[in-house]
């Protein structure tokens, strides 16, 4: 579920002109919204939390964006709305009391059970989960509506009413999120309803409560009057906003994409008008404080947001399409909108309600804003970078970085709200000073602002300058560290790395031969160019093939990395001998993607005759080839490996035990996540590789379902090259039905897709990576496992499941070498991942107990033939029909189970006494080279 309740608690302000309040003890008032805020500063430290730890959590993303939307910004949402309408409708105490904290508590309760509800798959905890938030805010928008019939009418009470409908929207929104979380929706039904549930929770409650809310809250913000005609245009707008969310929700559940533009366009007109008036006030008074600032950029977020859903809408007929691209506008709404307009209006409101008199104000004002321009810069540079095309090195720095400005965020308010109480409790018996009232813009054109509001004096714009240089400064070290990680992304200054191009030893004829290289199918065109000696060559490299590629020479000059549709220009320098090229991606040289320069003319020579080592003698070619070869040297994982070594004390294999299918009547929907993640292991006893994994293991997840079962699978590349996914259970088009933005393309690194298919046939099958080199990204680890139940499967005491693959050994730590992929020189073979574990961690079984073991021969190039030394199979269940069955009139029986690559069945055996039972392919030189283990029968 998607329950994204957001807001910033800066949503509506409380125009109650300042009044003296009761001596600097903690007041009731003080009392409430330091225990009703510290749940807003929980969630957002859990939300840091996650953050921190994402690569270790499940559905990391997901969890992240609930914890911020449904945890955090919904609490503000309804704690600070209460707030600012007792303020408007001059109720000041209304808004505090067992009801309000009741409602509070129902709220998070919910919020904890769908979190918790999505997290262990159990549907009726999300369903009682979502049906408590709706219940709490339903509840506030009643006694929002019973605070209006009692107070007496009011210039903006306008605000509330938005507070209303917002409220009164939620509890749609969830009701679509429970429905998605319950599953078995066909077609692309999940994909609008998703779709749907973040248009009414994102547009609906969080932005009419920010729209309602910046009538009054931005004048006060800039400390100024507010605008004639704001709340007027306010009035106007509601309409608009609400017609659009209505346009937009009925066009997305009954048409095609296009259908939702409308609603989209009235929805931003609605903005437009409630917005003109905030654009008067900011040209009359420019924001000068963070608080201001931050709303303002999230502002501009929305609005960049808006303009690209419509872009989405416009060029996009597929609702799978339209959910996957509008999972790019996650960041930008959380990160750039909402959550910039929370801290803003956090760091605004906080030390007002703290109070303490117009020195306290402005000692908490300047303890939240410290840094703020610093602070600023840094999050919304960071956060464009990390919505471009960046690489995934530079992502993650960036990623950081925004963690790193929400923790110093907590720490100041947390700080403040501390050294508030504090100073309170110090002044408890001096005499009473005047407390500010919650702020209160100006109500008419003749009003000033109070002493308060204007406590805190303006930053010096060199020092905002300053700042804003200093943040940037920050963000460019941070891409910097990032690049540098991942050399490979960084741009080359072609001219200095092409240093011996010329051989020394020709003169320039000050001509330049320029030449354009396409990359189709895996291969250069033209594979290779005739120069003449002493010009200088410049290539335009243009990637129209699908994946990913560069273009390297052997003296070191390079062009970038290029995803499909790019280009990008090698400047070689001047030549005066031959030179060789090749695209430096994994395994793409061994494929066949090389290039050559050949020079013509008197005298020229090639690289050899002039004592150069061509294609091997530079360190650029050195590191290209141990990329692509995985690393073989002297130190190569191959010469580590040992049949006979042992693992350490107390190795745990892993863990081969079947789980049973989903449960449940009819078709069910199985929902996974498969994270590419690049991890270095152990695959045998002191045999270290870098593997390629989904999920952080080789082979990957097993997942299993029955015939009629529709898999959601969500791939998200974490990875530092691009990856796919094809699932041989699925039947469908690998480029999609249009032929565009198939469930098989490659994506980049932090990109994602959804794979769905619904499982028309039982058997044991293979899913993987089928990026070029496909052999490779197996060999390297990138297989798996689904198991589709035939009918009628009878149950076993039992059941195992056992891959079969072979590994192609680099250096120790590296990834497999490319080169033996090619020419099918493997060096070990392994069931589920590492050599022989099962002989040192047997599988389990008792006699007379009925055992069934799935094996899929995942390859990628050798087959298996399975046996059990010692044990007879009485079924074989093989590619989706049975060889044999128990029972039959032959009482027949079977020795192995005989798999080409990629194929896969079950046999069912039972043992007949207790004893140690091996188990092994029966190509007798792999079960020699780990594919080998053993039943512990008791």
């Amino acid at each position: 579920m998607t329950t994204n309740p957001h807001l910033s608690p800066a949503s509506g302000p409380g125009p109650t002109p300042p009044s003296p309040s009761p001596a600097p003890g903690r007041s009731p008032r003080t009392r409430w919204h330091l225990g009703a805020n510290a749940i807003v500063a929980c969630w957002l430290a859990l939300f840091a939390a996650v953050g921190s730890a994402h690569h270790f959590l499940p559905h990391a993303f997901w969890l992240l964006v609930h914890v911020l939307l449904l945890g955090a910004v919904t609490n503000a949402i309804v704690i600070w709305s209460g707030h600012f309408a007792a303020s408007i409708l001059r109720l000041p105490e209304a808004n505090r009391g067992a009801p309000a904290a009741l409602r509070l508590v129902c709220l998070n309760a919910g919020a904890v059970g769908v979190i918790g509800g999505m997290y262990v798959d159990r549907w009726y905890v999300v369903l009682a989960g979502g049906s408590l938030v709706a219940g709490a805010v339903t509840a506030h928008a009643i006694w929002l509506v019973r605070l209006m019939r009692r107070a007496l009418p009011g210039r903006f009470s306008m605000t509330v009413r938005y507070y209303v409908a917002a409220s009164a929207l939620l509890p749609v929104g969830a009701a679509l999120g429970v429905v998605m979380a319950r599953g078995n929706l066909a077609g692309d039904l999940s994909d609008r309803l998703r779709v749907a549930h973040e248009t009414v929770n994102l547009l609906g409650w969080v932005g009419l409560t920010i729209a309602g809310s910046l009538i009054t809250l931005w004048p006060t913000m800039l400390r100024t009057r507010v605008a004639d005609g704001a709340e007027r245009a306010g009035r106007r707008a509601l309409p608009l906003l609400l017609a659009g969310i209505g346009a937009a929700v009925a066009g997305t559940l009954l048409g095609p994409p296009p259908l939702a533009i409308p609603g989209v366009a009235c929805y931003t007109a609605g903005l437009v008008v409630a917005g003109r008036p905030w654009l008067r006030v900011a040209r009359t008074k420019a924001p000068q404080s963070f608080a201001a600032w931050s709303v303002a950029a999230g502002c501009a977020w929305l609005a960049g947001s808006l303009a690209f859903l419509a872009g989405i809408l416009l060029t996009t007929t597929s609702w799978i399409t339209v959910g996957e691209r509008v999972a790019l506008l996650t960041a930008p709404l959380a990160a750039g909108w909402i959550a910039q307009v929370l801290l803003g209006s956090l760091s605004f409101l906080v030390p007002v309600v703290l109070g303490g008199g117009p020195t306290a104000v402005r000692a908490a004002t300047a303890s939240l804003e410290r840094a703020w321009p610093a602070r600023l810069a840094i999050t919304n540079a960071a956060l464009l970078l990390c919505v471009l095309p960046v690489p995934s090195m530079v992502r993650v720095a960036c990623s950081a970085l925004l963690l790193v400005m929400l923790l110093f965020f907590l720490v100041l308010l947390v700080l403040t709200g501390v050294r508030g109480v504090r100073d309170r409790r110090g002044a408890a018996t001096a005499q009473a000073a005047p407390v500010p009232a919650p702020p209160a813009p100006s109500l008419a054109p003749s009003v000033t602002p109070s002493p308060t509001l204007s406590a805190t004096p303006s930053a010096r714009p060199h020092r905002v300058l300053g700042g804003v240089a200093l943040g940037l400064a920050i963000v460019m070290l941070a891409v910097a560290g990032g690049a540098a990680a991942d050399v490979r992304s960084l741009p080359i200054v072609e001219q200095a790395s092409a240093r011996g191009a010329d051989d020394g030893g020709v003169t320039p004829t000050g001509r330049t031969t320029a030449v354009t290289v396409t990359i189709r199918n895996m291969r250069f065109s033209p594979s290779s160019v005739d120069v003449p000696a002493g010009d200088r060559l410049v290539i335009t490299l243009h990637n129209t093939g699908t994946d990913t590629h560069d273009l390297v020479l052997e003296t070191g000059a390079r062009t970038d990395r290029i995803g499909p549709g790019q280009k990008d220009t090698l400047d070689a320098g001047v030549v005066g001998r031959n030179l060789d090229g090749w695209c430096s991606m994994a395994g793409h040289r061994q494929m066949g993607m090389v290039f050559a320069v050949r020079v013509t003319g008197a005298g020229t020579h090639t690289g050899t005759e002039a004592g150069a080592h061509t294609g091997t003698g530079s360190a650029a070619d050195s590191s290209a080839s141990a990329h692509d070869h995985g690393g073989t040297s002297a130190d190569t994982a191959a010469d580590a490996f040992d049949p006979m070594a042992e693992p350490p004390a107390g190795f745990t294999a892993r863990d081969a035990r079947l789980p049973a299918a989903p449960g449940g009547p009819g078709p069910q929907v199985i929902r996974k996540t498969l994270t590419v993640k690049e991890v270095v292991t152990e695959v045998a006893p002191g045999v270290r590789q870098k593997l390629w994994t989904f999920g952080g293991t080789a082979p990957g997840p097993v997942l299993r379902g029955r015939v009629g079962d529709t898999f959601e699978i969500t791939l998200v590349n974490d990875g530092s090259i691009g990856h796919s996914i094809d699932f041989h259970a699925g039947a469908l088009a690998p480029n999609g039905p249009n032929g565009l933005n198939g469930p098989m393309r490659t994506i980049k690194a932090g990109e994602s897709l959804t794979y769905r298919f619904t499982a028309t046939r039982s058997g044991i099958w293979m899913y993987h990576c089928s990026t070029m080199p496909m052999s490779l990204h197996i060999a390297n680890g990138m297989f798996g496992t689904v198991i589709v139940d035939p009918p009628g499967l009878p149950a076993v005491d039992r059941e195992y499941v056992l891959v079969q693959s072979e590994f192609y050994l680099g250096a120790q730590g590296g990834t497999a070498d490319a080169a033996k992929v090619r020419d099918q020189d493997d060096d070990m073979v392994a069931f589920n991942g590492y050599a022989n574990q099962y002989d040192h961690d047997p599988l389990t079984a008792r006699t007379g107990e009925r055992v069934r073991i799935w094996v899929l021969a995942a390859g990628p190039n050798r087959s298996s033939s399975f046996h059990v030394v010692g044990g007879q199979f009485d079924t074989v269940f093989r590619e989706g029909a049975y060889d044999l069955r128990r029972g039959g009139a032959e009482s027949g029986g079977a020795q192995v189970l005989g798999l080409a690559p990629a194929s896969g069945g079950f046999v069912e055996l039972t043992f007949p006494e207790a004893g140690d039972y091996p188990f092994v392919t029966h190509v007798m030189s792999d079960a020699e080279r780990g594919a080998h283990g053993s039943f512990k029968v008791r």
